[in-house]
């Protein structure tokens, strides 16, 4: 098994920082009536609600009915925003998936939620290479390091394509990330196949990622392509030298973005 490719026992209940520098990650499934206490310390946090619904108190405010969906396939996302230094409780109001992504920091952002209707939607690429990017921490958010978006990929459709790396610390043409791709399928036996390489094929690995297991991209080109018949999410959370997504494209494969001339009219595969 690829070092890049994680199973959900490393991460689930527990925060893991897989030997990064900066991003760590944890998921919890909470019952109905469920409490979970934690504190942020020198990290920065966005929690996703990945379904379900729940509230939450903190020493920096309280919000009350997060979430919407039950499950990724099924609405827009929930986003709770969390500065270093924070303790919180989070309450399930009813059943709740939630993920946490942290990220080191060491300056102060004030806490915010972030609605639906507050999530930037885009339409990207094209043909079998059609994807739905929903932004909830772009670059333009208010925090020192953490982006994070979820990515929705029609069955059989390819993403994260033509392929980029973001591994270079040369802005404003390309900042060196650190990033976590997180998946779900939506039917259980489904997965997603996902490569990661570099130019010179010192990395060069190629994996079959199942439902809420975890990718690492440390460095290089890493393209996605879903399972015939089965839709794929990713949740994808980036930390590095810069506030910035810039990537450059794989030379060898660029050129396929000339030949799109329609999107895939599955998309968008959820709307506000």
């Amino acid at each position: 098994m690829s070092e890049l490719l994680v199973r959900p026992e490393k991460f689930l209940n527990r925060t893991e920082d897989f030997g990064y520098e900066f991003l760590s990650f944890e998921t919890r499934k909470l019952e109905a009536g469920q409490k979970y206490k934690s504190e942020t310390a020198a990290r920065e946090l966005a929690m996703v609600v990945l379904g379900g619904v729940c509230s939450v108190t903190s020493s920096r405010g309280e919000w009350q009915g997060i979430g919407l969906r039950e499950t990724v396939f099924e609405g827009m996302p929930y986003t709770l925003y969390l500065p270093i230094g924070t303790s919180f409780t989070v309450s399930a109001d009813a059943k709740c998936d939630l993920a946490f992504c942290y990220c080191k920091a060491e300056e102060e952002y004030p806490a915010r939620l972030v609605t639906p209707a507050h999530v930037g939607i885009e339409i990207r690429g094209g043909g079998n290479a059609t994807r739905q990017i929903n932004s909830m921490l772009p670059p333009t958010f208010l925090a020192q390091r953490l982006m994070v978006v979820e990515v929705f990929t029609p069955a059989g459709n390819w993403s994260s394509f033509p392929p980029h790396k973001h591994d270079v610390d040369n802005p404003p043409a390309e900042v060196d990330l650190e990033e976590i791709y997180y998946y779900r399928i939506e039917r259980p036996e489904g997965f997603a196949l996902q490569k990661v390489y570099t130019a010179d094929r010192r990395i060069d690995e190629t994996m079959t990622v199942r439902d809420s297991e975890l990718v690492l991209v440390p460095e290089g080109y890493h393209p996605v392509v879903a399972a015939h018949g089965y839709n794929v999410y990713y949740l994808n959370a980036l930390a590095g030298s810069a506030r910035s997504m810039a990537c450059s494209d794989d030379p060898d494969y660029k050129w396929v973005k000339g030949s799109w001339t329609e999107k895939d009219p599955r998309l968008p595969m959820v709307k506000r």
